[in-house]
């Protein structure tokens, strides 16, 4: 740091944004419907702290970048909680990113409270912090997206500070269509529409009914190292390996499979395979992204912060799972819910396997719930999460999440002979009981919201 911007940072507080830091627009995504052109574009951390000149990841913020193009012969409004029902106005937004004068006072380390020279500091740090606080104000609110119609023929861009999330980002920008209603004041008795007036916001405005546009982008953000990045999912089966099925015959396949993962070696018998779930990659992290996150690879960096988060009680939303195996190779991809602690969460692995239905990968997983830790002389750290014994009831909770998100066409249940009761349990590698019906959940996704066509309850 060059000494004159050390001195300038001793005395006061320097707010430095960039508005004009927009590479990340590289990674922007458009999508087209009724007349109306949508594009999405999410910074990563650094991104968007060089952009708005503090860090907004650390302050659990994201913003996601929204240029709106209304082709269309009527005004549209986004609405905001479809996007992110925990969004944050610009103000808010900012004032969660402010200088505060006491977190300065403390930067000076302990001696400041003994040095009465350092002391002397603070009427000029507190008026600096309040100019940078200002001016953060006014940055946030002028590169926000804001709440007023769309006119018809018209454009709009900017942020919505949404909560953070790494890895990909599900953004639902759904546009609803509004007309002006012609009003009349009571005083003069003159008639009016305010539509092409100043006073557009604040007339009367109703829905057009059955005219919206309901979009949804899965935007990749640089920032974890997601684990199916190291997989090449994309050649993994051969294509003259691919076997299509009809219903009956997937049924036929599917029963053939291993009824539970296995260790590296293929000798000790692992969690249950009981979730099948059809359909793309692409559609499948549409699927579960926003509800589901991510995990990254097991490595010095992440064994730490999974160590860290364990014995502060904190969560790590991407902390690494273990490697179970099937077909000989461990999970191709991972996914988890936590709670409000990384010893409670939900996780679920998910292998391709050659098969295809209508065209559409086949996928088979394990999924469980973690309720605990406990000790055991079966992984090196002489720890090991503790599963809900009735894996019946995590692998029923995914095709429910599935359905809340509207993203299931259809969905049934295929028999396994592992079926076993809680008297008489199975064991996994660490030598957790669980007990199942032995049915396997299968279930059709669909790449856009819909209504399930048929659901075959077990």
């Amino acid at each position: 740091m060059p000494a004159r911007n050390w001195i300038r940072r001793l005395f006061f507080i320097l707010y430095e944004p960039d508005p004009s830091q927009m590479g990340f627009l590289v990674r922007s995504q458009t999508q087209t419907a009724s007349d109306v052109d949508v594009t999405v574009a999410v910074p990563d951390s650094k991104e968007s702290e060089r952009l708005f000149g503090v860090s907004l990841s650390r302050r659990g913020l994201q913003p996601i970048h929204l240029k709106v193009v209304n082709r269309s012969n009527v005004p549209l409004r986004l609405h905001f909680r479809s996007l992110d029902p925990h969004y944050f106005p610009p103000l808010e937004a900012a004032a969660r990113c402010h200088f505060s004068i006491l977190k300065r006072l403390y930067a000076f380390g302990v001696f400041a409270w003994f040095l009465l020279p350092l002391l002397l500091l603070a009427p000029l740090k507190l008026l600096s912090v309040h100019w940078a606080n200002k001016k953060m104000d006014s940055l946030f609110q002028s590169l926000a997206f804001h709440r007023r119609p769309i006119a018809a023929g018209d454009s709009a861009t900017g942020f919505v500070f949404a909560a953070f999330d790494a890895g990909t980002k599900m953004v639902r920008v759904r546009l609803m269509a509004t007309q002006v209603r012609s009003s009349t004041d009571q005083n003069t008795g003159v008639k009016s529409t305010s539509a092409n007036s100043a006073d557009s916001e604040r007339s009367l405005t109703e829905l057009v009914p059955d005219s919206y546009v309901d979009l949804t982008f899965a935007v990749t953000v640089p920032g974890i190292n997601a684990d199916y990045l190291h997989r090449k999912l994309d050649t993994l089966i051969p294509k003259d390996a691919l076997h299509e099925c009809d219903v009956p015959e997937l049924v036929n396949q599917l029963s053939q499979v291993a009824v539970v993962t296995t260790n590296h070696s293929n000798k000790g018998t692992g969690d249950p395979i009981n979730l099948v779930v059809i359909g793309g990659f692409e559609t499948l992290l549409n699927a579960f992204t926003g509800r589901w996150d991510e995990t990254e690879v097991i490595s010095f960096a992440t064994c730490w912060k999974t160590a860290r988060a364990f014995l502060l009680g904190s969560e790590y939303r991407y902390s690494p799972v273990s490697s179970l195996y099937l077909f000989g190779r461990s999970q191709d991809i991972a996914l988890q819910q936590i709670r409000e602690s990384i010893s409670e969460r939900l996780h679920l692995r998910l292998w391709l396997t050659q098969l295809t239905h209508k065209g559409k990968p086949v996928w088979i997983g394990q999924v469980s719930r973690d309720i605990g830790v406990r000790f055991t002389t079966s992984a090196w750290n002489l720890t090991t999460h503790r599963i809900d014994p009735d894996v019946d009831e995590s692998r029923d909770y995914v095709l429910e999440d599935l359905l809340d998100a509207e993203r299931v066409d259809a969905a049934g249940y295929v028999d396994t002979s592992i079926a076993c009761t809680p008297n008489s349990p199975r064991h996994n590698l660490t030598g957790d009981p669980f007990y199942t019906d032995g049915k396997r959940v299968v279930i059709l996704l669909s790449p856009n919201r819909t209504t399930p066509r048929f659901i075959a309850w077990s």
